[in-house]
């Protein structure tokens, strides 16, 4: 985990890998709950039945936007900010969806700071690659170019 309380600390961490976060599983209630929060009640993720004979991946899968909202969770021991009045989710530049999160798969965040820039004196918008590993595949569940913007404590002249 690396920790950043400044905004010189996070020019410094440009292109360096901030760590590797803990393995969580999708279970198939965490995707019925995503469904019913977003009312996007597709079969492919809640018909298990269905799934085993219709669908190419044999499972029901998680839906993408609940793979892309785990990041907070998923990355939350991967970076540190300390000195911070506060953070906040700034958007995305990119999202790629590469491989399917079966039900019961476990996934986790490995994240890297690709940018950190400065908006102003105590402000800077670090935008951080989010690869979102699939245990047991080559390629990764998810890949999605955050923006963080952190707003440090004014410094005493």
């Amino acid at each position: 985990m690396k920790v950043i309380s400044s905004i010189d600390d996070a020019v410094g961490l440009v292109g360096q890998e901030l760590g590797v976060g803990e393995w969580k599983e999708i279970d198939q209630k965490r995707i019925d709950a995503f469904a019913d929060a977003t009312e996007d009640h597709q079969w492919i993720h809640l018909d298990v039945e269905r799934a085993k004979t219709e669908s190419p991946y044999g499972t029901t899968i998680a839906h993408g936007f609940l793979t892309l909202s785990m990041i907070p969770k998923l990355s939350k021991d991967n970076l540190r900010v300390e000195n911070a009045k506060m953070a906040v989710n700034y958007g995305l530049n990119k999202v790629r969806f590469i491989a399917a999160v079966p039900a019961g798969g476990r996934i986790r965040a490995r994240s890297e700071l690709l940018d950190a820039a400065k908006v102003g004196d105590t402000m800077v918008n670090l935008t951080v690659r989010q690869t979102i590993e699939l245990e047991g595949s080559d390629k990764p569940a998810a890949v999605a170019d955050t923006i963080v913007r952190v707003i440090f404590q004014a410094q005493a002249s």
